[in-house]
């Protein structure tokens, strides 16, 4: 659609042959004889109704809903001929959430949809739609332009377009899976899941598919879901500095406004439409090690002893496709593998989890069992005149399962009981964009069951790998009982998160790449998928001792973290480079390892309350302009600020530190936010910064999660004057117990005075956790310590540690610490 609008500057224009013809050549999408099509737009309101929490407006003919959601989202959508498509979407399993009081109001110029919080303007004269927040009365988002369409003469339907004015320092942040700057105004974008090896900075599309863009100004921030499955486009600001674009190639003009005024708050929000990420069982938290491939059993064995034998922790070994039988699924290469259940257990009395490849492409095979179930069932998708949709990926010719269509999702989430009866521990969907060789993915005709509701590929193309992996979560799930899977996507759309992980696809060994691979888990967090991570050292090229030793510090704090590699690469283990990178390595696999309590308890936030694991800068301060621009340094949770170093042979950097006081978290030295510093970062130390007030909760070094029974936890409690809240959850880690309350979610209080720190819990659930200590590690107090009481009563039994960190123990159960001068 890019040439389409630069031969349309004025958007009342009538589109000429040439541009649409362009446009159509750009979609890949060739039509010979298309007539030239008028633009069609909203025009005076001339009647209103209200159904509900529904209202709706035409001008005669087009129909627009305005449906309140909750006080902060409200939902648009708009029928260009009076009908709307029926009301379904993979992405908002429930629309409603709980309103407490909406109004519209009649006014001479326009018409107003108001909650507590926002107000909807429909203007009379033209349609123009805004928001408005009620308590600042400031505009957040307003059309530039009356919503607009155009006829599909080919395929039926419309096109539809939305156009927003862009105010003069706004900037946008969001749209899931894109490479490049963190900020994306004066860009634009096309959604079309991609099979898209050796990516580049700015390549554009990539592997999913996450309409949704959260746009910054004044110091406030809203957000727009644009919930359009076909093939869709953004412009921020790029063919006209002034407007923001969103259009797609056929659906419904349907979209999502949703209030901040944080962007923390318009995140969770989005999440509220889209849902947040299951609980992973917590060796998922781990580190992960996976090539293409690992085979025969002697090298997967190998590296498992590799690991072992070098004290360096690890929960996962991967085996690609070459586990299998001529690439069929759900089969076991013999020769390679003689007895997978026997191996497989061996590797889990070691302590390492096996997770496997599972493709979409089903072998054209009369005599493979799949094959044969899916031909029989006619579970396979069809072209438009009835003609399989066959196509070539690992295993030669292959027909594909119809994943939107419920009875197959069921189908293929049992087909792995197989592998769960051996030990599979987790399922990696891969190609699910799906991609085929040569063609790149399915032809536009091909049909889909699309939950009841009919499509064709066109429509079922970005929700394809989203179907996918929702089979295989729901599968293993009802296999494993009350045990949690660890399902990995490559493909997906906006509630994916329901389902699976998801890492950024094959990048390459370059220190480009590492930068890449830093913004974008940022990115997929501010667009709500919370547990992504990059493939660490590159997935093709050869990267250095020291670029793959930065990479592992980088991904110590991604959500997901996993060394992969292509099979023709050398081998990148964390031994691989020698020594110091070894040693180095382990240290930092080692903290990820100590920091699992903390870890696991930002994932539970987001879980529970909706916060993105990963945040930016800009969702810290984004009253600070400048923060807009920055996308070097996160937080892991709100506690821990990472930044990370991403120039060959660097020895320090610079780091901005938010507002407050900050710990170095190596030398303990106390730093000022709202300001930059320039921090050593020598090949062994990655700059981490921890805030003060913090409780940061850390477990004893193991190999693997559950190695060893925890006798007591260590809590690190940096010094504050004033108040800062913490949290630590606790559970099972591997089942759903916790959707019964079964679960310990502990609040920690910190304040400080120069005289006195106090520390505070409270405890909810029903959990009881079997160790009975904590163990204090007490940073930064500003006075010469005199007395310690829990609940009231004296502790004899501390010191002053070597690093001059205040060290004393307490019941697991305490109410008040108090440290006294």
């Amino acid at each position: 659609m890019e040439e389409l609008n630069d031969k349309s500057k004025d958007i009342n224009d009538i589109i000429s042959f040439e541009a649409a013809e362009e446009q159509i050549q750009h979609l890949n999408n060739p039509v010979a004889a298309l007539k030239p099509i008028v633009k069609k737009y909203l025009n005076t309101v001339q009647k209103s109704a209200q159904d509900g929490n529904k209202f709706y407006f035409s001008d005669g003919d087009a129909r627009v809903e305005v449906r309140v959601v909750s006080d902060e989202i409200i939902r648009v959508r708009l029928a260009p001929h009076g009908v709307f498509l029926d009301d379904f979407s993979y992405a908002v399993p429930t629309v409603d959430q709980k309103v407490t009081t909406f109004k519209m109001e009649e006014h001479p110029e326009y018409y107003a949809i108001s909650t507590n919080t926002i107000t909807c303007n429909v203007r009379k004269s033209d349609f123009n739609v805004s928001f408005v927040d009620n308590h600042t009365q400031m505009v957040m988002s307003e059309d530039a332009s009356p919503m607009h369409w155009e006829e599909n003469v080919e395929f039926g339907g419309y096109y539809v377009f939305a156009t927003k004015k862009c105010q003069a320092e706004e900037n946008f942040f969001g749209l899931g899976d894109k490479s490049g700057n963190m900020n994306l105004r004066g860009r634009h974008f096309q959604n079309w899941n991609t099979d898209a090896y050796s990516f580049g900075w700015d390549q554009d599309p990539l592997y999913r598919t996450i309409p949704f863009y959260v746009g910054v100004h004044n110091q406030a921030a809203y957000g727009i879901f644009f919930d359009n499955t076909f093939r869709s486009y953004f412009d921020f600001g790029k063919e006209d500095n002034a407007k923001t674009s969103f259009w797609a190639d056929g659906g419904e003009l349907q979209y999502y406004y949703i209030h901040g005024p944080h962007m923390i708050d318009v995140v969770k929000r989005y999440q509220s439409l889209t849902g947040t990420h299951p609980m992973p069982p917590k060796w998922a938290l781990g580190y992960h090690q996976c090539r293409w491939s690992y085979y025969p059993e002697k090298k997967v064995k190998e590296i498992a002893d590799g690991f072992r034998s070098r004290n360096i922790p690890c929960d996962a070994i991967y085996l690609d496709i070459d586990y299998m039988d001529g690439y069929r699924c759900f089969t076991w290469n013999k020769n390679y593998f003689p007895d997978p259940k026997r191996m497989i257990k061996e590797l889990a009395n070691d302590g390492f989890k096996t997770v496997v490849m599972i493709d979409p492409g089903i072998k054209v095979d009369d005599n493979y069992w799949v094959f044969k179930e899916g031909k029989e069932n006619n579970y396979f998708c069809r072209r438009s005149d009835d003609y399989f949709m066959e196509g070539h990926v690992w295993p030669g010719r292959c027909q594909f399962p119809d994943f939107t269509n419920p009875t197959v999702r069921e189908w293929w989430g049992n087909l792995y009981k197989e592998l769960v009866d051996i030990g599979v521990a987790g399922v990696w969907n891969d190609m699910n964009e799906p991609a085929v060789f040569g063609s790149g993915t399915f032809p536009n005709d091909v049909r889909h069951n699309y939950d009841g509701y009919r499509g064709s590929h066109r429509k079922a193309h970005n929700v394809y790998g989203m179907q996918m992996v929702r089979s295989t979560y729901d599968g293993l799930k009802k296999l494993m009982r009350n045990k949690r899977p660890f399902t990995i996507t490559r493909a997906g759309y906006s509630g994916m998160q329901r389902y699976g992980c998801v890492w950024t696809g094959d990048n390459v060994a370059t220190w480009e790449h590492l930068k890449i691979g830093n913004i974008q888990c940022q990115r997929m967090s501010v667009s709500g998928v919370p547990f992504c991570g990059t493939d660490i050292g590159g997935f093709s090229g050869e990267p250095d001792g020291e670029l793959f030793t930065r990479w592992i510090q980088l991904g110590t704090f991604s959500p997901f973290m996993r060394a992969h590699s292509a099979g023709d690469t050398a081998e990148r283990e964390p031994w691989s480079f020698g020594e110091p990178y070894t040693s180095i390595n382990r240290t930092y696999i080692e903290l990820r390892y100590r920091l699992m309590p903390y870890l696991y308890s930002v994932f539970w936030e987001h879980h529970r309350y909706g916060f993105p694991i990963v945040r930016p800068l800009v969702m810290l301060e984004q009253e600070n302009v400048g923060n807009g621009f920055r996308q070097d340094e996160f937080t892991f949770g709100d506690k821990i600020l990472v930044c990370p170093v991403l120039e060959q042979g660097a020895t320090s950097r610079m780091v901005y530190l938010p507002k407050g006081k900050w710990f170095n978290l190596w030398t303990h030295e106390i730093l000022d936010g709202e300001s930059e510093h320039n921090v050593a970062a020598p090949i062994e130390r990655m700059p981490l910064f921890v805030r003060a007030g913090s409780v940061i909760p850390e477990y004893p070094v193991m190999q693997y999660v559950g190695e060893i029974h925890v006798e007591e936890v260590m809590l690190n409690v940096y010094y504050s004057d004033y108040e800062v809240n913490s949290f630590l959850f606790e559970d099972h880690g591997d089942t759903f117990a916790y959707e019964q309350d079964i679960y310990s979610e502990k609040k920690f209080s910190v304040r400080g005075t120069q005289y006195l720190l106090t520390i505070e819990q409270s405890i909810t659930g029903l959990y009881t956790p079997n160790y009975e200590l904590y163990n204090y590690n007490v940073i930064g107090v500003p006075f010469n310590v005199n007395k310690i009481t829990v609940d009231d009563k004296d502790v004899t039994d501390y010191h002053i540690d070597e690093r001059n960190c205040l060290r004393f123990k307490s019941n697991k159960n305490f109410t008040t610490i108090k440290i006294y001068n």
